[in-house]
């Protein structure tokens, strides 16, 4: 009978300890957010603008000496028009290395971006 008490009060206490064990490892993942890699944070990225049709201009970004982007005419705008000056194309080129830097990607450009540079 003393063995049985016994055998009943540790299995109580494993019991306990198996959920007071579970009910912990369920917060800690609750609260776990996987770090997000980003692997343009500090990669080696250039602007280069590119001459295009109709004396205008546009970019190509480099990552690690390859070409990312490869944009000859004005983004979110119909057409394949390029942009008036180099210096306009280089704001939005600047523009979009910022976004590909901070892991936005695809890097869109909206109008309202493109007003907010004043290359529009």
């Amino acid at each position: 009978m003393k063995h049985k008490v016994i055998i009943i009060i540790l299995s109580i206490i494993l019991l306990v300890g198996c959920l007071f064990l579970w009910f912990h490892l369920q917060r800690e993942q609750s609260n776990y957010a996987p770090e997000v890699v980003n692997p343009y944070r500090d990669a080696e990225i250039k602007a280069v603008i590119i001459p295009v049709a109709n004396n205008t201009f546009g970019y190509d970004i480099y990552v690690y000496g390859s070409v990312l982007v490869h944009q000859p005419s004005r983004p979110g705008l119909p057409g394949n028009a390029g942009f008036a000056t180099e210096a306009d194309a280089m704001k939005v080129a600047e523009l979009v290395i910022k976004k590909i830097r901070n892991n936005e990607m695809p890097p869109t450009v909206t109008i309202e971006e493109l007003r907010g540079l004043g290359v529009l």
